[in-house]
């Protein structure tokens, strides 16, 4: 059997709260967790919001910023969730890591096909369930970026060995800080459209049983890479991160570098939690 043409594929989804609220409706369908697969067409990446997504983060001019092609698989991976069969709501799901390579250059005028599969391994044995999204974008033959997004389903059992290690601030250089303004989660759902209520005001945040409002987790990921591009003078083309506690709305915020037995790793803390912790990849 042929695959498609990039032409006869559907259009990529925009950025926008309509994927959200078609979310909000759709319920889990009685099918058994087979992987699923979707195939979407961008037919050029849009420069003007890549200039505001890079002035938004303070990337320097040059290269689409490899957080910026996260906002592309998001898309697909959402899209892949409200157009198939999928036995859980999409509502809840917590994002848990994420890991992003950029395999050449990235052509603002090129054609994108954007294949994503979901997938979902056996139960932890802890009970936790998760569900994988793995996004390739090619250009023709030319793999162009991949990414894979984990989510949680269904929380497990906390035991001992998970308690408040993951908790506990690392060892290591306070290399740079920020503050999430009190509006940081709107701005961002504005440019990526993820308007998931919980990064967007304190009473939206409530309704959806939060305490308070949260920033988006590769809101965070991408200041990381930012400073670090800045500092060094080299882009990050791979990451691959948890996301180990949430970070409120007008918290201070400090990247910290690990020591030197692995000068890739890094950890953003706040509130003296590790928020998101992981390795970059720069050329």
């Amino acid at each position: 059997m042929n695959s498609p043409s990039p032409s006869s594929l559907p259009a990529l989804p925009g950025a926008s709260a309509w994927p959200l609220l078609r979310a909000l409706f759709k319920r889990p369908a009685r099918v058994s967790p087979q992987p699923v697969q979707a195939s979407y067409r961008l037919d050029r990446i849009d420069a003007d919001h890549v200039r505001r997504y890079s002035d938004a983060f303070g990337f320097p001019a040059g290269p689409v910023p490899l957080t910026y092609l996260y906002l592309l698989a998001q898309r697909a991976q959402l899209a892949t969730m409200l157009d198939r069969a999928i036995p859980f709501r999409i509502v809840g799901l917590i994002h848990v890591a994420n890991s992003l390579t950029m395999h050449c250059e990235v052509r603002l005028e090129a054609a994108l096909t954007l294949v994503t599969t979901l997938s979902m391994p056996e139960p932890r044995p802890n009970g936790a369930v998760e569900c994988l999204l793995e996004t390739k974008a090619t250009d023709g033959e030319q793999l162009v970026f991949t990414c894979t997004s984990r989510y949680l389903i269904k929380r497990g059992q906390r035991t001992k060995r998970t308690a408040p290690s993951q908790i506990v601030a690392p060892m290591g250089k306070a290399d740079e800080q920020w503050v999430v303004q009190a509006d940081a989660g709107r701005r961002y759902a504005a440019l990526s459209g993820d308007w998931n209520p919980i990064h967007l005001w304190a009473w939206s945040a409530r309704l959806m049983g939060m305490k308070q409002p949260i920033i988006h987790g590769m809101h965070t990921v991408a200041m990381a890479c930012s400073l670090r591009q800045r500092s060094t003078g080299r882009v990050p083309v791979t990451i691959d991160c948890h996301f180990r506690s949430t970070v409120p709305l007008r918290s201070v915020v400090s990247l910290s570098l690990s020591n030197a037995s692995d000068p890739a790793a890094f950890a953003v803390i706040c509130r003296q939690r590790v928020a998101v912790e992981g390795t970059m990849g720069f050329i």
